[in-house]
């Protein structure tokens, strides 16, 4: 072997160990940076409602804004809100976009939760109205209100999902069991194509206005509307669980819809758990609220988050995180709110 292809070997080699040392370097660093972010996950509901999308744009919004404090955040899918308080026990998810009634549920452990309170979860802020589309066939349709859904057939939401919970409640209070109806359990999409074919009347489709599955009802030309809520339905209703306000859905939010409908809305909730550290839910808050221009991008409903919002109907005392930021904003907040370890660090002797 000449000289000349000793040398070429030996840098051959030496190039090759450093390019070796430099990839071992890059996975140390790697490793380090990795070791030093926060991963957290929002758990929201199934893709084709207004959970999944908000959930995710919140966490693309989190993760742009807050890489120096090394957060990052992403979205996962869910049978929805009852499921998300099993994946935020299990420590499977960090944050949650729940129905304002699971949420209380869940916190004073009643109905769903009974003799399992957990009273770990707390509050974040209000991200929009979780709006009642209560869609039934012009067919069946009497006086137009809840009455009508008596003996028809009707979709109340996927089993173990918020929306089927939250509608059986909502069918209670006007006297309703699924007894008196034709039950199926069928979600946003699926319910307005078997509207279409007509092998179903109507069904329950909370979400925020305007929600795609009501706006492709009115557009592909099915022959049903949406369902008034008269006041004292809505007295009887928050008899039961009190977590519905009136909402009116103004004319032409949806097409060929010309008048206004009467209906009532519940909270969709950002919530959390006591055990996520104070420093980590005030960025977070701080983060979505001071991004408002990229937030409200998110979704037609993200356009209601803003600070005189984040607590109208909040009933689950908020995170210390949370509750920090509002105190330096100047936010009003009511007693039952304050979280109670913080109450507790008062009151130790």
């Amino acid at each position: 072997m000449t000289i000349k292809k000793r040398t070429s070997k030996k840098l051959k080699f030496l190039l090759a160990t450093i390019a070796a040392i430099i990839l071992i370097f890059m996975a140390i660093a790697g490793k380090i940076e990795n070791a030093n972010k926060r991963f957290l996950s929002v758990a929201t509901a199934s893709t084709g409602g207004t959970y999944y999308p908000m959930g995710v744009g919140l966490a693309n919004v989190w993760s742009n804004h807050l890489k120096q404090e090394n957060i990052q955040v992403t979205g996962q899918s869910s049978a929805g809100s009852i499921e998300n308080i099993d994946l935020l026990q299990k420590d499977e998810a960090q944050l949650a976009i729940l129905q304002n009634l699971i949420a209380v549920e869940a916190y004073q452990g009643v109905r769903n939760f009974e003799n399992r309170p957990y009273q770990d979860l707390r509050s974040i802020s209000v991200l929009w109205p979780n709006v009642e589309h209560f869609v039934l066939s012009d067919n069946t349709i009497k006086d137009g209100t809840l009455n009508d859904i008596a003996g028809t057939r009707f979709s109340v939401g996927p089993q173990a999902s918020g929306t089927e919970q939250s509608t059986l409640i909502i069918l209670k209070g006007i006297n309703l069991s699924k007894q008196d109806i034709q039950p199926e359990y069928l979600g946003y999409g699926d319910t307005v194509s078997a509207m279409r074919d007509g092998r179903l009347d109507g069904g329950a489709l909370p979400a925020g206005v305007p929600a795609s599955a009501v706006t492709d009802m009115y557009a592909s030309g099915v022959p049903a509307r949406i369902l008034n809520v008269t006041n004292e339905q809505l007295e009887k209703i928050n008899a039961i669980a009190n977590s519905w306000f009136r909402f009116i859905i103004k004319p032409e939010t949806y097409p060929r819809q010309k008048q206004p409908v009467q209906t009532i809305a519940q909270p969709n909730i950002l919530m959390t758990t006591r055990k996520i550290d104070e420093k980590t839910i005030y960025e977070l808050t701080k983060a979505m609220f001071e991004n408002q221009k990229e937030v409200h991008q998110i979704h037609s409903s993200a356009k209601y988050i803003l600070p005189e919002n984040a607590l109208k109907g909040v009933s689950v005392p908020l995170h210390l995180g949370a509750y920090q930021y509002y105190r330096e904003i100047g936010l009003n907040i009511p007693d039952y709110l304050v979280p109670p370890e913080l109450k507790s660090a008062v009151n130790r002797p």
